[in-house]
């Protein structure tokens, strides 16, 4: 007998959240005018955000003009950022789409616990909110990006090799400190102190007329610089926000959390001392999307389109469906795309229709 079930037809799909920095000029107004019908949910968020005296995300999104200062401090970008993607996930279509886990990078792991159900709506913004206002107030340290890939998208080891070797003799320079804070596809981004990142940039060649690039209003997250952020999370915020995954989640080390059986203790400790104090491994939290659950497709939530990019770029270095250079991911996203970014608005549709 044919089965007629719906489940048949849908796409399996890994959903990945995204970080720090993806609401920029363009997005302003995201809120507006994809989520107008998300009332409830903004108003969970909007409501904290009154409790502490800040601005409201919808009032963010509803500036007349985009302020990079304002917009982009970690205690609204988080936020706003998170507002975005969440609504982002509700609108995925669920008679199309099987989500089978989800993923994220750097903030977007938190990101992540709200859409797989470890955090409640109103723990997930009470732990955002609280932790883009920690690395903030002051800002601690810095970041920036360098590419370690070919100009088509490929791995190079050398590059890898020189860069970790530039690191390593900075850090032997008195008063400086640079750390790997995330591996992103052909990039790593480095935290550090300012000393530290200033003396790096002197020693890297210019690249594109744009790398070494400092990343405004970003700590230096997933570094030890964040030590004390870390100790003062723990306490701040207690295991029981936390609650076993309805969704597998894949972490910054690669690692899958599956439903129901994760622990919460363990899952608070990763959450916010591993993973806060030492590098989030991007790349290989999509190495393991693409291996353990061999997906359809990979829907990367607003707002912005930054992480398409690094997502390729790990597609290519595992030759992924036969993508095996920057020509062949742009062909293939010509003809059937891979990825389903849902900041671009022709991939918006695919994802939402």
């Amino acid at each position: 007998m044919t089965s007629t079930s719906n489940d048949t037809k849908k796409q399996k799909v890994v959903v990945i959240c995204p970080g720090r920095g993806t609401y920029n000029k363009e997005e302003l107004g995201y809120l507006q005018r994809f989520h107008s019908d998300k009332q409830s949910l903004l108003t969970t968020i909007d409501d904290y955000r009154n409790t502490q005296d800040q601005v409201s995300v919808s009032d963010l999104d509803n500036s007349d003009t985009f302020n990079l200062r304002i917009h982009s401090a970690g205690e609204n970008a988080s936020a706003l950022i998170y507002a975005c993607a969440i609504a982002d996930f509700a609108a995925i279509n669920r008679d199309k789409y099987e989500i089978v886990a989800v993923t994220g990078n750097s903030m977007g792991w938190y990101i992540s616990l709200a859409a797989a159900g470890a955090l409640s709506p109103q723990n997930a913004i009470h732990l955002i909110n609280s932790m883009g206002n920690m690395v903030s107030q002051p800002l601690i340290g810095g970041q920036m990006i360098y590419p370690v890939m070919t100009e088509n998208w490929q791995p190079c080891d050398d590059s890898e090799t020189f860069l970790a070797t530039q690191m390593s003799d900075v850090q032997q320079v008195d008063g400086c400190q640079v750390h790997l804070s995330i591996k992103l596809g052909g990039y790593w981004v480095i935290g550090g102190n300012t000393q530290g990142l200033n003396e790096l940039a002197k020693r890297l060649p210019q690249i594109d007329n744009r790398y070494p690039m400092k990343l405004f209003n970003h700590a230096a997250f997933h570094t030890p610089l964040l030590e004390n952020v870390s100790q003062q999370a723990q306490q701040l915020l207690p295991v029981n926000l936390f609650t076993p995954p309805q969704l597998p989640m894949i972490d910054g080390e690669g690692h899958v959390w599956q439903p129901y059986h994760s622990d919460i203790y363990s899952l608070h400790h990763y959450t916010l001392a591993t993973q806060v104090a030492t590098p989030y491994n991007f790349t290989a939290a999509i190495t393991t999307a693409l291996k353990e659950f061999a997906p359809d497709k990979l829907i990367i939530l607003g707002p912005g389109n930054t992480l398409g990019g690094a997502v390729a770029q790990t597609l290519i270095k595992h030759q992924w469906q036969n993508m095996t250079n920057k020509e062949d991911f742009i062909d293939r996203q010509t003809s059937d795309p891979f990825i389903l970014a849902m900041g671009h608005p022709e991939q918006r549709q695919l994802v939402t229709s």
